[in-house]
């Protein structure tokens, strides 16, 4: 019997090219996915979930758990009861993460600092509940949740973190040991507690200037706690002895947390990869080794980095911006200048530029290099990441126009000038403040060149540069909106005019200055010959009137030279 073979279907080419499109449009997906930090998010999130139901599932209330230790745990019902609570309000944690912190996302060991911490500071307290007495200790660390949080990145962010430790940590105390009473309310005593120690810590620390703002924020959480669980206590119908003994364990558990954490905010910051306010302050002294060697071996590049450090911060808090971080990182975003600094016009020093022996593809590697070697002294002086990013970002992928077109000029016909061999190898700004040190860099250098430093050509050369980044894409990675642009334009364009102001040249004066006895002078000789009297009274703004035998003679001033290179 012959088998009748089935003949195949022909398929179009078109229709072969659709399926052909669509399979490989899943396997970017597929492949997209893996290759996105989520997959690690997610293993980091089940990791933690199992942490905390190891911490949370085991049943202190036994008898027997002092004899068989970590293996005795609640019930299955029990256990599966608080896997599917805990899930919940991990899951719930994670999409608040995502919404407001996607950075941490895209940083595994940011998401394994956090979860570390919250798995610490959990264990801390199953311990602590171990002990009635020692209760209380929960409100510790919550506080410590939420002053950690709150430094590492902002009060809103601590505020809904904590609120979501503060659910699990309710899980972690036991409160028929630490808290006596049959009422019911006892049991939410602990959560409302924890809850006003993180608002009070959340609200009120902000960033932290000084060594004493722990100090005072924990003088005013410790009230709040104190007031919180006095008014709990009342509420349960307890003695007075008895609540004013509750709440002054609260209080101060709340307040010796808030001092111990002082000695941990270098491991904080390191953890998280942050600097604090204070530690910027400290990086920002003049005295710091390597401001010193800037300013010693291209003090070029550290005046121009003084000014760019001013006007940044004035643009950064028009937009509300951290302006201490854009000061202090403009401090430092030039540090690879220190290799060569006769190869870059502020070091010169009037000296002939070292480019015209060099040929256009050579200087573009001298001047892109001290990108490089900034990110490298940086990380032997050991400054910190935050720091470090704007010495990666402040030229981005620009292009170094001036050597491209030089290399355009020299090429033969034959040749082809490539723009991409003349950018800077990047990366683009991350951040606000990024964005704003690149655009001060650019404005300010820029500024140097125009003739007439008049507010109206100052304005215009500032909007230039910013539309001249914008259209070439250097904002793209930055949540900068035009609004703040238009802002940082505003603040850029009036701190260059006020700082490159003008001034009325004192006028000479040929008559011979009054002498003494001794045959010396009663004045003092200015560098434009005038003889300028201490005591003539005159300021900044209006010369100084020349001591002279004539005094009914007149002068007219002199048209300030422009000076700049």
């Amino acid at each position: 019997m012959a088998v009748i073979k089935k003949k195949k279907k022909k398929v179009s080419a078109r229709r072969q090219q659709v399926r052909d499109s669509i399979a490989t449009e899943r396997f970017t997906k597929m492949a997209a996915a893996i290759n996105s930090p989520y997959p690690i998010a997610i293993l980091i999130l089940l990791i933690f979930i199992s942490g905390v139901l190891l911490i949370l599932g085991l049943d202190t209330g036994r008898n027997d758990f002092y004899v068989n230790g970590l293996i005795t745990f609640k019930l299955w019902p029990q256990l599966l009861s608080l896997a599917a609570v805990v899930t919940l309000i991990s899951g719930g944690a994670a999409l608040y993460i995502h919404h407001y912190q996607p950075r941490i996302i895209h940083k595994p060991t940011r998401m394994i600092a956090l979860a570390t911490l919250y798995l610490l500071l959990l264990l801390i307290t199953r311990v602590f509940s171990l002990f009635p007495d020692w209760g209380y200790f929960a409100i510790g660390t919550a506080s410590a949740c939420a002053i950690s949080l709150t430094i590492a990145y902002n009060q809103r962010f601590a505020i809904g973190m904590s609120l979501f430790y503060v659910l699990l940590a309710c899980f972690a105390v036991d409160t028929k040991d630490a808290f006596e009473g049959p009422d019911p309310i006892a049991s939410v005593e602990i959560m409302l507690t924890m809850t006003a120690a993180v608002m009070a810590y959340c609200y009120s620390l902000g960033e932290i200037r000084t060594r004493s703002k722990l100090i005072e924020v924990s003088i005013f959480a410790t009230i709040i706690v104190f007031i919180t669980s006095a008014a709990l206590g009342i509420l349960q119908g307890l003695e007075w002895k008895d609540y004013c003994l509750h709440a002054g364990f609260a209080a101060l558990a709340t307040f010796v947390v808030g001092i111990f954490i002082q000695a941990f905010l270098p491991i904080i910051e390191q953890a998280f990869g942050i600097a604090t306010s204070m530690t910027l302050l400290d990086y920002s002294d003049a005295n710091q080794p390597l401001l010193k060697k800037l300013a010693m071996d291209a003090p070029g590049t550290f005046s121009h980095s003084l000014l760019i450090g001013s006007i940044a911060e004035n643009a950064a808090e028009a937009i509300g911006a951290n302006g201490l971080l854009c000061r202090v990182g403009a401090y430092y975003h030039d540090i690879g200048k220190i290799n060569k600094p006769p190869y870059f016009v502020e070091n010169q020093m009037g000296s002939a530029s070292r480019h015209e022996q060099l040929s256009p593809a050579m200087s573009q590697l001298v001047i892109v290099g001290h990108v490089k070697d900034g990110v490298e002294i940086a990380k032997e002086y050991g400054l910190p990441a935050v720091l470090r990013q704007f010495i990666e970002t402040h030229h981005g992928t620009t292009l170094m126009e001036y050597f491209y077109h030089e290399a355009k000029k020299k090429a033969d016909d034959k040749q082809t000038v490539s723009e991409s061999e003349f950018r800077y190898p990047g990366p683009k700004p991350k951040s606000k403040e990024a964005a704003i040190i690149m655009l001060s860099d650019a404005v300010e250098s820029a500024a140097r060149s125009l003739a007439d430093h008049t507010p109206a050509k100052v304005e215009t050369l500032v909007h230039t540069i910013a539309m001249k980044r914008l259209q070439d894409g250097q904002f793209d990675e930055c949540d900068l909106t035009l609004r703040e642009l238009s802002r940082i334009e505003m603040s850029l364009s009036k701190s260059l005019a006020a700082h490159h102001h003008g001034r009325i040249a004192y006028p000479k004066s040929d008559a011979k200055p009054k002498t003494n006895g001794n045959g010396t002078s009663n004045g003092n000789i200015n560098k434009n010959g005038n003889n300028n009297s201490t005591g003539n009274g005159g300021t900044d703004n209006e010369p100084q009137q020349p001591v002279s035998e004539k005094k009914d003679s007149t002068f007219q001033p002199i048209q300030q030279e422009n000076t700049n290179p």
